[in-house]
């Protein structure tokens, strides 16, 4: 047991030492892959891998708690734990260095979730009409920000049904890795569908009778719960640290005052500032509403599903349902 431990130890030093003398690059294709490992970029991806892998793979997520994951750079150790891991699971356009890490340095199989999930667009929810904006107010509204995910938002997790297709994908890619526990994996992700349906319809439930539908946010990272119901207006565009220009701004407080909303909202992750301020200078409360790209608190008892809960709690109070 003590040499099994060793040896265990000792390769990601090993393999951590060959990557850094080789500057982190690329490396020969005899690196010893870890059968038993799955490495997630980050914590929604690493929740579905191990509501689906069971007891089967261990799951390490390589963005620690209190870490945006926008912001991840991957020390040696992290490099060596994308090298060697039997699966890869992450979304490309999130973390740059992530991406980085998979193109140069993964020895096993990878699933981008980008590949697998249909993602929306930026600017989807307004397409149905001109309430409370045009294409020259979104247009307005990004520009100076920085545009980290491209065209389509990456958030898809905050859907809990396209949540439930990822970790149908995982599940698949699973069978095809270990097909002897094949079954273990589809029904652990069957099972996980069932409670992500559950959720699903708990947010269609929760917000069907609402008697406000904006919703002001930090950032943009809400859209995808549009589809129940909501619209979403962000102060800081695509950026979390981003400050709005003063146009932005009052047009962002027109819309509060016109809607009559009592909250705006900020982030777990995120600075607070521009959230605080705006609400400061209306007289109305804050709020929190996680994006769930990672706990805040290693200490937390919380998991993606309850975050959801508690999200769905936020909006339903702030918006009068």
């Amino acid at each position: 047991m003590i040499l099994m431990s060793i040896v265990r130890h000792a390769v990601p030093l090993a393999l951590g030492a060959s990557l850094l003398l080789s500057g982190c690059g690329a490396f020969s294709d005899d690196v010893e892959v870890d059968q038993t490992r799955i490495t997630a970029s980050f914590y929604p991806l690493a929740y579905a891998a191990e509501r689906v892998a069971g007891d089967h793979f261990e799951v390490i997520n390589l963005t620690q708690p209190g870490v945006e994951p926008h912001d991840l750079e991957l020390s040696v150790r992290q490099t060596a734990q994308v090298a060697d891991a039997r699966l890869v699971v992450y979304s490309t356009g999130i973390q740059s260095a992530v991406d980085k890490a998979v193109e140069q340095n993964a020895a096993g199989d990878v699933l981008d979730a980008a590949e697998v999930i249909t993602l929306r667009e930026y600017g989807a929810e307004h397409d149905h009409g001109d309430e409370h904006g045009d294409e020259e107010h979104d247009h307005e509204h990004h520009e100076g920000h920085d545009h980290d995910h491209g065209e389509h938002d990456p958030h898809f997790w905050l859907d809990p049904l396209l949540m439930a297709d990822f970790a149908d994908a995982i599940a698949d890619r699973l069978a095809d890795i270990d097909p002897d526990h094949a079954a273990d994996y589809t029904a652990n992700a069957e099972a996980f569908r069932t409670e992500l349906e559950q959720l699903d319809a708990a947010y269609a439930d929760g917000l069907a009778n609402c008697q406000r539908h904006l919703v002001v946010v930090n950032h943009d990272a809400f859209g995808y719960l549009a589809r129940y119901g909501l619209e979403f207006e962000s102060i800081t565009g695509l950026s979390p640290g981003a400050e709005p220009t003063a146009s932005e701004k009052a047009r962002i407080q027109d819309l509060i005052r016109a809607e009559g909303l009592t909250t705006v909202f900020s982030e777990t992750l995120a600075s607070k500032k521009s959230a605080e301020s705006m609400a400061a200078d209306l007289g109305i409360t804050t709020g929190v509403l996680d994006p769930i790209e990672g706990p805040g608190d290693a200490n937390s008892s919380d998991d993606y599903v309850s975050l959801m809960e508690k999200n769905l709690e936020a909006l339903k109070e702030a918006n009068a349902c």
